[in-house]
């Protein structure tokens, strides 16, 4: 009989790091998130939020985080100022980087702002710049991609959040939640 995995998805809060343990005291995912033995399926930066899905499935975690495979991965950016045209084709273009080229994203400007919860630390505000919200949707995972790319094209992240993993959605999670795939999303991952 093959083993019982579990598969898991957390909205991961602001200033938190990707992963179990900090010696230096910081708060990590052992803060939220009490089954043993599982792990992070890729990484989000500890200044990023939203979904990240931890599994005992070594296999799977493989298969979801290499960018050979091309599992998307969509982010919202509240970006410094009104991204125009050129810069958005750039994003979906691919952005180069000094690790070279990104793969083309597919990134459009959210029409009005997402219904998030309030990050703990607010952005900082500067009553002369505004901002706006652009959904941008990867297929690779470079170090900081996003904030790197969106500065790239002049428009510099103020606030990442991971929204989806393929199919996989936030849903309903707040800050710090979580709760076992549903057989659906096992399904859209092929488990």
């Amino acid at each position: 009989m093959p083993p019982a995995y579990r598969y898991l998805k957390l909205f991961k809060p602001y200033d938190v790091l990707t992963q179990f343990t900090d010696e230096g005291g910081r708060p990590t995912l052992k803060d939220f998130v009490d089954v043993p033995n599982v792990y992070p399926v890729g990484r989000l930066d500890r200044d990023s939020e939203g979904l990240l899905l931890l599994t005992d499935d070594g296999r799977l975690a493989h298969r979801l985080a290499d960018p050979r495979f091309e599992h998307p991965k969509t982010y919202w950016s509240q970006v410094e100022l009104i991204p125009e045209p050129p810069a958005i084709e750039a994003l979906r273009r691919g952005v180069r980087l000094k690790d070279g080229l990104t793969r083309p994203a597919e990134a459009r400007i959210l029409p009005e702002e997402p219904d998030l919860p309030e990050r703990p630390v607010p952005i900082r505000f500067r009553k002369n710049v505004p901002t706006c919200w652009i959904e941008l949707i990867l297929r690779e995972g470079k170090n900081r991609q996003v904030r790197r790319m969106t500065a790239a094209v002049g428009h510099p992240t103020l606030r990442l959040v991971r929204v989806a993993v393929g199919t996989i959605t936030l849903g309903d999670l707040r800050p710090g939640e979580w709760r076992e795939l549903d057989p659906a999303e096992r399904r859209a991952i092929g488990v």
